[in-house]
């Protein structure tokens, strides 16, 4: 769906800390991947949220194979951030963390 790097990596890792957000999260996902730059990964990372969001997120991750998802115990935003951080494969400077 999107193009590569050389080195098979994205060129912009984008990073979304998931919380209890069940109402906006479709729309947040809709929104990045609508973007018309498309070489990025999209890392959810679900903070234990006790909603329906890890079930949104990996059928986000099911749909578009940009979206990657990490399930975490709660531990808080920047907990989220970090793992987020660690998984992600951009190469270069280009990070964004929503």
């Amino acid at each position: 769906m999107s193009e590569r790097t050389e080195s098979g990596k994205p060129e912009i890792s984008i990073i979304v800390p998931v919380y209890q957000v069940e109402k906006y999260l479709n729309e947040c996902i809709d929104s990045i991947l609508a973007q018309t730059f498309t070489d990025f990964e999209l890392i959810l990372v679900d903070d234990g949220s006790p909603d329906n969001c890890p079930a949104l997120c990996d059928a986000a991750a099911e749909k578009d194979s940009r979206v990657r998802v990490i399930h975490k115990q709660n531990g808080g935003v920047s907990t989220a951030r970090n793992a987020g951080l660690d998984a992600a494969q951009g190469i270069g400077s280009h990070l964004w963390i929503v």
